[in-house]
């Protein structure tokens, strides 16, 4: 429960609560699932010379119907979010820059000094050409590769900063402390060891192999920045920071594995 709260929730505010802050991300990814649904069905077909981009690229509708789900959960539960106090935007600033660059560095030496794949992937340096492509819709100058561009940016700047903090930091680092009792009265940014190590890891397990490094890093940042300054605000604009640079990054590399 945030400082700020006067009263102790009731049986039925914390169910309320607990679902804002879980059902958001697990509906996002949700979504994800019917990727393969596709695949299954003949929808999905790998031939872009025969079949139209929603059929052969069907992620460049499915991640904005992914987005646009998340962003009607996220407004319909905006009064359970804790986003006071806003505090720490400068090492939340500094934090995201860090954390960013040290994910991408590997896969970047990989990319401009032309190296071959080996075990060092699982360290991140490995290629990263292949991934969502804006180009699926239409070349650099149409108006459905920029559409695509803002929904991908605003996706990961937006979308899967709220959902990510609001679950991982935001609930189940709180969770963890007293998960048989009232968990909402824990107060934001407690820290403890078991709650470091489940939080930063489910993390890391929830990215690819050659990302857990990088992921690894960046979450034990957020959890750091979460016990510094109490602030769940803190930690969305940290989130938020380091995928506005990933999608830059990836803008002027071509990166697009990257995101």
């Amino acid at each position: 429960m945030s400082e700020f709260a006067k009263e102790r929730l009731s049986e039925r505010q914390a169910a309320v609560k607990t679902l804002a802050h879980v059902l958001p991300l697990f509906v996002f990814l949700g979504v994800l699932l019917l990727l393969p649904v596709l695949e299954v069905t003949g929808f999905y077909v790998d031939n872009e010379d025969l079949y139209p981009w929603y059929r052969h690229a069907p992620e460049q509708w499915l991640y904005p119907l992914q987005t646009i789900i998340a962003l009607i959960l996220l407004f319909h539960y905006r009064k359970q979010y804790d986003f006071l106090p806003v505090r720490g935007i400068g090492i939340a600033l500094v934090f995201g820059l860090m954390g960013i660059v040290f994910w991408i560095l590997p896969g970047h030496i990989f990319f401009v000094t032309g190296m071959e794949e080996g075990w060092w992937r699982i360290l991140g340096f490995t290629s990263r050409g292949d991934g969502f492509d804006p180009a699926d819709v239409g070349d650099n100058d149409s108006v459905y590769y920029w559409l695509s561009v803002g929904m991908r940016f605003i996706r990961m700047v937006v979308v899967v900063a709220l959902v990510e903090e609001i679950f991982w930091r935001g609930f189940l680092m709180r969770y963890l402390l007293d998960k048989d009792g009232d968990y909402w009265e824990q107060p934001f940014g407690k820290f403890s060891w078991i709650s470091y190590l489940v939080v930063t890891l489910l993390f890391m397990f929830a990215h690819s192999p050659s990302d857990y490094l990088g992921a690894l890093v960046y979450g034990t940042l957020t959890y750091t920045l979460a016990v510094i300054t109490k602030s769940l605000t803190a930690c969305i604009l940290m989130h938020a920071v380091a995928n506005l640079v990933l999608g830059i990054y990836v803008m002027i590399t071509g990166q697009i594995g990257y995101w």
